[in-house]
């Protein structure tokens, strides 16, 4: 599965502290919200149950300022997770982010797919289990 999702805020603006909680901040909902509406035009589609996933994720940035690409990966994660794209983040055993040329609002590009691998996410070499 492919995705292009919108840029997620920082991770530093995604959570709140709030009367001794931490909770997902107003930004944050918005995104998740929005990525939920975003990926329902989909139609309807059954999360893998407990299955081990990879993703790979292109972050094409809005602008040049210094970015963590790391900071990304928890609001976009947890986004399609409320998406029902898979049940939980917990299922993902390889995640690989990489950063991209800078684009105009910028964006995120995003391959699902099920482990074991058949070809590599970057480069799309076939991947032979028997060499390996």
């Amino acid at each position: 599965m492919t995705f292009t999702l919108p840029y997620p805020p920082s991770i530093n603006h995604y959570w709140r502290h709030f009367r001794g909680r931490m909770l997902i901040s107003r930004e944050g909902r918005t995104y998740r919200k929005d990525v939920c509406a975003l990926l329902a035009g989909d139609g309807p589609r059954k999360p893998p149950s407990g299955g081990r996933i990879a993703l790979c994720m292109d972050a094409f940035p809005p602008d040049r300022r210094r970015r963590d690409l790391d900071n990304l990966q928890k609001p976009a994660l947890d986004a399609l997770e409320h998406a029902g794209v898979y049940e939980d983040d917990s299922q993902i055993d390889l995640l690989v982010t990489r950063r991209r040329e800078c684009v105009k609002g910028g964006r995120l590009e995003i391959q699902l797919d099920d482990l074991p691998l058949h070809r590599c996410p970057l480069c799309g070499a076939t991947i032979n289990p028997e060499n390996n």
